[in-house]
């Protein structure tokens, strides 16, 4: 059932228009995605649709009694409200209501509140944001608008927000660059994308493949295109003269056909690497420690940072992760220890908040204050072609900063920090606010980088794609080192949000337990005389014998439905049907593909145990 629909939507900001005669709808139970460029309209889209804002031209039809919670980008307190009190603002209004009052102590436990009697003016960006989602989770409403919902959650709360939004009956739509964070919830990506809006059924996964696939087949009809318009313009200037009505309609098409717009080729972020020369000595940390009051965050912490180290730093929020990155940068001191930095070692720091920019200059002259240009392997770079790279066209980077979007400050931003030719990037939440094409292309950028990456994030993608190497606090200002990306250090017992057990390897990093918990370590495992031996349940055994056989034919359904669904493009109900078909068989497939994993471990682990 259709719960919304957007119909010729047009917003425009002065001479700029985002959205142009666009179609926007909701079915009902839907998971929607909205994704684009920073400043394209993705919050602008979310705005109309949550009535926080009128469009230009067009019409919003929401079903009868359809209840709507929002979530903005940057939500507004009222004054001298405490946490508790803003999470409940406006629940408690009916007497049966004061169950609430538990659930919204509950969530906001979960996301890692313990004075709920805080106001909320003392709060950073991040928790302000944390109490905002408390408060929309805990209304009664048929569709949820979340605009950014996963900025300043660490994994845990990322984890615990997408189950919560599975189990949710209503429908939501919702702005995030969390590209694991879409794949598991969202059953269709909505793309905003040059004015246009753009529907894609399906995960994250599958829309960039139908993303190129629309694409090629714009790059098709757009050759095709001027290969009919070169024959026609030909024709015409044989001298064919429009004496005849059948020659008027003649020309009238091939002036039609010229004033078509040909697809805008998409502007690709590539940058050579543009690090600075690093010498033999980098950054040696030893046995650092700090504390605030009686918390400790760090304890004897040492590590030497090797040339090319591609180092992730995951943890709760407030465990000390930022305060590791300004001990490296200098900006906080340690309460023990040193940090020895090599004469060669020039720093970017992107921080978690953007450091002061003059609102009142246009962005060129903030790039240019850096340098005019900057030597690159491939040559000599100005910064109005870095901007170019960087997704600021001619008009936009003569545009002041004030009349950027959030986004675009972020990605101005780090391109500031790029400009100066670091050797030795430190990255705090690079993902939060920056969007998903600037992220794939800056990951890319990191793959060449000639220098040492180390960064904070909970985007779990970003970690799988960049890093080598994680440090996880782990409670009592203990930081442990693990191998490979954020899926290596899952699968080698590591949790964020437990301070629980973990898993530690060698390398540069000191050893972190202590010999006390290395002894009663042995004398908890002494009284064992054998291993628990490992072994299928009947019922494992039974699925694991079947399993691939349950894969190959809801493979193959997925491929039967794939031919059948462009048959029935112009019969909205049946088209429904079996694209909900599709979704129940893709997400038992994905159930399926979890299970074999597990079983086909487990099964090693037995052969191996009886060798």
């Amino acid at each position: 059932m259709n719960v919304l629909t957007a119909e010729h939507i047009t917003k425009a900001y002065s001479e700029r228009v985002l959205i142009e005669d666009g179609f926007f709808s909701l079915q009902e139970g839907e998971k929607v995605g909205v994704i684009g460029i920073n400043g394209e309209g993705k919050s602008t889209l979310l705005r109309i649709i949550a009535g926080a804002e009128e469009p230009d031209e067009g019409t919003v039809i929401t079903g009868s009694n359809i209840r709507i919670g929002y979530l903005p980008q940057d939500p507004e307190f009222q004054e001298g409200e405490t946490v508790l009190s803003a999470a409940l603002r406006g629940v408690l209004e009916n007497p049966e209501d004061f169950e609430k009052e538990s659930e919204a102590k509950s969530l906001l436990a979960k996301l890692d509140f313990q004075n709920l009697d805080q106001p909320v003016s003392e709060l950073s960006g991040g928790q302000k944001k944390r109490v905002a989602l408390v408060h929309v989770l805990l209304q009664p409403v048929d569709i949820l608008i979340l605009d950014e919902p996963t900025n300043h959650l660490d994994s845990a709360m990322n984890g615990w927000l997408e189950d919560y939004l599975i189990r949710f009956r209503g429908t939501v739509v919702m702005v995030t660059h969390d590209r694991y964070f879409l794949d598991r919830v969202v059953t269709r990506i909505v793309e905003v994308d040059k004015g246009g809006i753009y529907s894609y059924p399906g995960s994250y996964s599958r829309y960039v493949e139908l993303r190129q696939e629309r694409l090629d087949i714009a790059r098709a009809s757009e050759r095709k295109r001027q290969s009919i318009l070169r024959n026609e313009l030909k024709w015409l200037m044989r001298g064919a003269r429009a004496r005849s009505t059948k020659q008027k309609a003649h020309i009238q098409r091939i002036e039609a056909m010229q004033q078509i717009e040909a697809p805008e080729e998409e502007t690709q972020i590539e940058m050579s690497s543009m690090a600075t020369r690093m010498g033999r000595k980098t950054i040696e940390v030893r046995g650092i420690s700090k504390a605030y009051g009686s918390r400790t965050l760090i304890r004897d912490w040492e590590y030497i940072f090797l040339k090319n180290d591609r180092i992730g730093i995951v943890g709760p929020n407030g465990c000390g992760k930022s305060t590791l990155m300004k001990i490296i940068t200098g900006n906080v001191l340690p309460d023990a220890g040193e940090v020895e930095i090599g004469s060669t070692i020039s720093i970017g720091y992107f921080s978690q908040e953007n450091e002061y920019m003059d609102e009142s200059m246009k962005a060129i002259e903030y790039i240019r204050e850096v340098a005019e240009y900057i030597n690159t392997p491939n040559g000599k770079v100005t910064a109005s072609m870095l901007m170019e790279q960087f997704l600021f066209d001619g008009t936009k980077q003569w545009t002041r900063i004030e009349k950027l979007s959030g986004g675009e400050k972020r990605r101005l931003y780090l391109l500031h920090i790029l400009m100066g030719a670091p050797n030795v990037l430190i990255l705090d939440e690079p993902t939060n606010d920056l969007d998903i094409q600037t992220l794939t292309i800056l990951e890319d950028y990191l793959d060449s980088f000639a220098g040492i990456v180390i960064t904070v994030s909970h985007d779990r993608y970003f970690l799988d794609r960049v890093v080598r190497r994680i440090f996880s606090f782990e409670g009592a200002g203990r930081i442990r080192q693990y191998e490979g990306g954020y899926s290596d250090y899952l699968a080698a017992g590591g949790q964020e949000a437990s301070f629980g057990s973990a898993f530690s390897v060698g390398g540069s990093s000191k050893a972190e337990l202590s010999g006390e918990e290395q002894e009663a370590k042995k004398d908890k495992n002494a009284g064992r005389g054998h291993a628990e031996k490992l072994k299928f349940t009947y019922k494992e055994q039974k699925e694991f014998e079947s399993i691939d056989e349950d894969i190959a034919a809801l493979e193959e359904k997925i491929q039967e439905l794939d031919k059948k669904i462009p048959k029935f493009a112009t019969d909205f109900v049946k088209l429904n049907e079996l694209t909900k078909e599709k979704e129940q068989a893709e997400a038992e497939l994905e159930h399926k593909m979890d299970r074999w994993v597990y079983l086909n471990d487990l099964a090693e682990r037995i052969e191996a145990q009886k060798g």
